[in-house]
């Protein structure tokens, strides 16, 4: 007997392709499902998007065939069912019988799960409480995890391997070493021996082979320079005009945006490789949401973004000055913020400098320019290849963000596109990965990070 799943809204919510990923199994959708899908079809979202896109779905699959009936689905090895509320379930449990839409959503999954035995109906929610009622009522249910990824076991970009003091005396002689083990494109290795220590990276023509990084890794931009080896990783990849794609993961304070954001302004105004430096970052608060912002477009934006400004004009901050203050003390400060201010300006106003939010970005192609996606852990999937798949020719796209801090409340740290992006891209020669670790903010900040 194949297996029935009963699916909540929030699953299609997340993925409008859901119903057709559970292989040969029944997927059951409660009548409910439908309404609050009806609900959504308006939203300008991505939430809003895969509500219509769920309903296509559904209108091209009852051409077939009534859905109340059953519909085959993925080439006849699945089936789909559209499902009325049974309320013969309420005479069973009168007390439990609502309007609520979660309410009739688990009593279609009560209801199979009273006439099929055993795990063979899984009711599957992103919905925590809901799974923990489902389950109350002794109803095997399920969180989707159709594209996620297990934490822990999330790719870092490198590795450590145990050598002696004499083969890592041999790799800074020969520059290269060669190893048993097959390392991942663009994958970096730290090499440990008892008194002695090295990094390295994965040689791009063999896969056994570790080479020296690029001296671009040592560089200092800006008053910037790698503090740790992860940064120096980063680094690496975020000069190297070969990787088209660079994820960087990392707590509060790791340095993942400053580090990004120092490398495109070098590429772009420095070495002139990239037309633009794009910053973008997706607009979800922390917190409870202040409404509607006055003003025109940059002052709607400016708090959302702040972050970024802040980091930029600490970069302008410190290139060479076109000022010179003399006087008092406050005149030098006045003149160098002014400096700074004006520097920011004309690099917008000449287009080299570009900051923007991901809401308008869907049906844009961005050839020569180095995008950077700040907060990145707080895209989907889907949302995620919309951005990818804008890069044109020559685009380098940074993506950085911390997955266990997360604002939109349809994924999670395991379901999020930033974790998405690394797994699937993790072998791939255009794209590289480094995980930081280690705060570098301030003092203060890292005792913060430790203790609270």
């Amino acid at each position: 007997m194949p297996t029935t799943f009963i699916l909540d809204t929030n699953v299609l919510l997340h993925d409008a392709r859901s119903i057709f990923k559970f292989d040969d199994g029944v997927v059951i959708l409660p009548i409910t499902v439908i309404e609050e899908i009806d609900k959504f079809k308006k939203d300008l979202s991505e939430i809003g998007r895969n509500a219509r896109e769920v309903s296509r779905y559904l209108d091209q699959l009852r051409t077939q065939k009534r859905l109340s009936e059953g519909v085959p689905i993925n080439e006849g090895k699945g089936f789909l069912k559209v499902a009325l509320i049974d309320e013969t379930i309420f005479d069973i449990l009168p007390d439990f019988y609502s309007k609520h839409a979660d309410d009739l959503i688990l009593s279609v999954a009560l209801k199979y799960s009273r006439e099929i035995e055993g795990d063979k109906v899984i009711f599957v929610s992103k919905d925590i409480n809901l799974r923990i009622r489902a389950d109350a009522f002794g109803i095997h249910s399920e969180d989707y995890l159709a594209e996620a990824y297990e934490v822990d076991e999330l790719y870092t970009g490198y590795v450590s391997l145990e050598v002696t003091d004499e083969r890592i005396g041999e790799f800074y002689k020969d520059k290269k070493l060669a190893i048993d083990q097959g390392l991942i494109a663009n994958q970096f290795v730290v090499l440990k021996g008892l008194n002695t220590s090295a990094l390295g990276k994965c040689d791009p023509l063999d896969s056994q082979v570790v080479i020296p990084l690029s001296e671009k890794s040592a560089s200092n931009i800006y008053g910037i320079h790698g503090r740790n080896k992860e940064q120096r990783f980063a680094l690496d990849l975020l000069l190297n005009d070969d990787i088209k794609l660079v994820s960087l993961l990392g707590s509060a304070g790791t340095g993942k945006t400053l580090l990004a954001l120092a490398a495109g302004l070098y590429k772009t105004v420095e070495e002139g490789v990239y037309r633009r430096l794009l910053v973008s970052r997706p607009v979800y608060p922390m917190g409870k949401d202040l409404g509607y912002l006055p003003g025109d477009m940059d002052e709607k934006l400016r708090p959302w973004m702040q972050p970024i400004f802040d980091n930029i004009e600490l970069l302008i901050g410190n290139m060479p000055s076109s000022k010179t203050g003399s006087g008092s003390a406050s005149g030098s400060a006045r003149l160098f913020v002014e400096d700074i201010q004006g520097r920011f300006d004309d690099m917008r106003a000449m287009g080299i400098l570009e900051v923007e939010a991901l809401s308008y970005i869907r049906g844009r192609s961005i050839p020569n320019q180095y995008m950077i996606v700040d907060e990145a852990q707080n895209l989907t999937p889907h949302e995620m290849k919309t951005i990818i798949t804008r890069a044109g020719e020559d685009t380098k796209i940074v993506l950085t963000g911390d997955i266990y801090q997360i604002d939109n409340p349809y994924i999670d740290a395991v379901s999020n596109g930033l974790a998405y992006v690394v797994e699937k891209f993790k072998n791939h020669k255009v794209a590289g990965t480094v995980r930081l670790a280690k705060g570098e903010r301030s003092e203060l900040a890292n005792l913060a990070a430790e203790l609270l």
